[in-house]
């Protein structure tokens, strides 16, 4: 019996009780994981989708590093970079990329620009229209691009805009920035407006807040907007194939068609090498970046006091 319990008149408890009582339990309200046809039925399909999204990739791995590769990837154990050798060249490969990442670099960036400045009224103002508004920013992001193809080709033909990168990236800017607005805007609702409140009363105006302050703390949605942006447009091919006519300025979603000939012949092997150095910037954009990607908001000490 310990010293206080004697004072108080209580039975003493042992201590590796006391210490039982604070361990997770079925009396702190934990149950073990669910066990069964359920847990089963749950495994089955993961394994399923883990396949789906695996085969292709081991088609890709294993048709990229063989000899004569076809349709089915049969694994022969030759392994030769005879496919790598013969897409590493100016016209397929280191030419393509560049203007796939000026095209989706240069979108991306526009992009977040445009949505940031977009997003802010929209969060921060009462606005009169501010709902009809969103309402059709979200009908446009349903526009299906094929749709309105056509009248954006006869308007870049008559103003002599057809072949040129710099009017493409603003085309695609333009056909990614709806949905870019929705996303900028809920990563800053996310904001306080109580941080911009304190700049505003040291003189800062709304341009300074937004770029100082807002644009800082969520960090995050901006990295989370580019990189959608990015990609979305990086696996790009009828906006550049229609906008932009000389071979020269195509980017690698364009010239991928050069591995389909004519005659129904496709050249699995190179298809496959060039498919791996075709998304390696995109999963290296991701690396680079993720550290951004560190969950939401923590704003929690910035509110304080």
């Amino acid at each position: 019996m310990s010293a206080a319990d004697a004072v108080a008149g209580q039975p003493a408890v042992p201590v590796r009780a006391r210490r039982g009582r604070r361990g997770p339990g079925p009396a702190a309200g934990i149950t073990s994981p669910a066990r069964g046809p359920a847990a089963l039925i749950t495994y089955a399909v993961l394994a399923l989708l883990f396949l789906a999204f695996l085969l292709p990739f081991a088609w890709l791995l294993l048709s990229s590093v063989e000899t004569g590769s076809g349709l089915s990837a049969t694994p022969t154990w030759h392994f030769t970079l005879a496919n790598f050798k013969a897409v590493l060249n100016v016209d397929t490969v280191f030419r393509p990329m560049l203007n796939s990442l000026i095209l989706s670099g240069g979108t991306a960036v526009l992009t977040v620009a445009a949505a940031a400045l977009a997003a802010y009224p929209l969060s921060r103002f009462q606005l009169r229209f501010r709902k009809p508004f969103l309402y059709t920013i979200l009908f446009a992001t349903g526009l299906p691009i094929t749709a309105i193809m056509v009248p954006v080709y006869s308007l870049y033909a008559k103003v002599n805009l057809t072949d040129s990168i710099p009017a493409t990236i603003l085309f695609m800017s333009a056909s990614s920035l709806p949905f870019a607005i929705w996303m900028t805007k809920n990563f800053m609702d996310g904001v306080p407006v109580s941080l911009e409140e304190a700049a505003w009363t040291d003189g800062a105006n709304w341009f300074q807040s937004l770029w100082r302050i807002v644009l800082p703390l969520m960090a995050p949605g901006i990295v989370v907007v580019f990189i959608f942006t990015f990609v979305l447009q990086w696996g790009n091919f009828f906006i550049p194939f229609i906008l932009l006519l000389s071979p020269d300025k195509q980017p690698a979603s364009v010239t991928i068609y050069t591995f389909f000939s004519q005659y129904g012949q496709v050249a699995y092997g190179q298809l496959a090498a060039f498919s791996i150095l075709y998304t390696a910037p995109v999963v290296m954009l991701y690396g680079v970046l993720s550290k951004f990607l560190g969950g939401a908001f923590n704003l929690t000490g910035a509110v304080k006091g």
